[in-house]
């Protein structure tokens, strides 16, 4: 059975999608520009090996190009190094995104869940693969910065390759002192996304950051040979020009996080903290189902692993939508009394 995410809107009356977690600000008109231009040369095959793309996010990142691979999403790249690496025994922190476990179980790989706080003590010479989400989906939290720096530690010790998921953090604020980035080695893996960056979920263009050209090297040559468009590409190259607009949204992201979270609270739902651009809330009514009435979908996060039902994950956006999703819980909760 397919896992259920957020963003799928299709075959569904919905006018505002708060499931999906992306950039408030939406795409970048220069971004879009040029994707669009990049529509009238898809007559010919992409770059199979993303060359300018690569390039660019090794300037970026301050990385090296060999050491950078490209793919189809975060989504694609996880399978890849997954099947590439072909893990026996992998330990994830629960609760989180449900792609990690998938993508271990197709490779034959036995799948420990974990809360946060236990990893380090699990991690030892009979594990293959660690993977985390910092800052984590659906909770929204980074990792504390010392324990990020023990866990890499320990894996690179009991040689155990660490995947860390960073596709969120650069909406997070100062997300350099919270990456993994300082502690990489040989080990490490930092997966990153334009999809949420730069709202380009359509697209789908993610990279990852191997502290081992040889493991880079296994995931460029798995998968499919042309795994990322030449739309994406021209798309991600002109994205990384948007340093302003990243930071705007750093700025209205916190701002909106804490209206939102204050008025959640308002109406007597349990807040959890967080630190980027979505935030995860437990109450005793069926939000998800009553909100689509309105033309709203918030994720339900009953299927994540160590949640269960009345958990719900609801993305932040500009505050006239935010406004409009409060508006319409207190009409439904008002309906719930009668």
């Amino acid at each position: 059975m397919m896992n259920e995410h957020g963003g799928d809107i299709y075959g569904r009356s919905v006018k505002l999608d708060f499931s999906a977690n992306l950039n408030p600000l939406g795409m970048p008109e220069n971004v879009r520009k040029a994707a669009a231009e990049a529509v009238g040369k898809s007559d010919r095959y992409p770059d199979p090996h993303c060359r300018e793309l690569t390039e660019k996010l090794a300037l970026s990142e301050k990385f090296p190009a060999e050491n950078i691979v490209c793919g189809n999403g975060a989504d694609d790249l996880i399978f890849r190094i997954v099947h590439a690496l072909r893990p026996k025994r992998a330990v994830i922190a629960k609760p989180t995104f449900s792609e990690y476990a998938k993508a271990l179980g197709e490779a034959g790989c036995t799948v420990a869940e974990y809360p946060p706080e236990s990893i380090c003590g699990v991690l030892d010479e009979s594990v293959d693969m660690l993977i985390l989400c910092n800052p984590n989906n659906p909770t929204g939290q980074l990792y504390d910065t010392e324990l990020l720096g023990k866990i890499s530690e320990k894996c690179s010790g009991n040689d155990i390759v660490f995947l860390c998921d960073e596709c969120f953090i650069e909406l997070c604020e100062n997300p350099e002192m919270h990456s993994v980035r300082q502690f990489v080695n040989g080990n490490t893996i930092v997966l990153k996304a334009f999809t949420k960056t730069y709202a380009m979920a359509g697209l789908r263009l993610g990279y990852a950051l191997f502290g081992s050209p040889g493991i880079a090297g296994k995931v460029r040559c798995c998968g499919q040979f042309w795994s990322v468009s030449s739309v994406a590409q021209a798309a991600g190259i002109a994205a990384l020009d948007e340093t302003q607009y990243v930071g705007n949204a750093r700025k209205i992201i916190a701002g909106e996080r804490a209206y939102l979270s204050g008025e959640l609270r308002r109406y007597g739902f349990e807040v959890f903290p967080s630190d980027t651009d979505f935030i995860l809330f437990r109450c005793g009514i069926p939000l998800d189902r009553l909100l689509l009435n309105e033309g709203i979908m918030i994720r339900n996060c009953g299927n994540y692993s160590g949640l269960g039902e009345g958990y719900f994950r609801i993305a932040v956006r500009i505050h006239e939508e935010n406004e409009a999703l409060i508006k319409a819980i207190e009409k439904v909760i008002k309906w719930q009394k009668t």
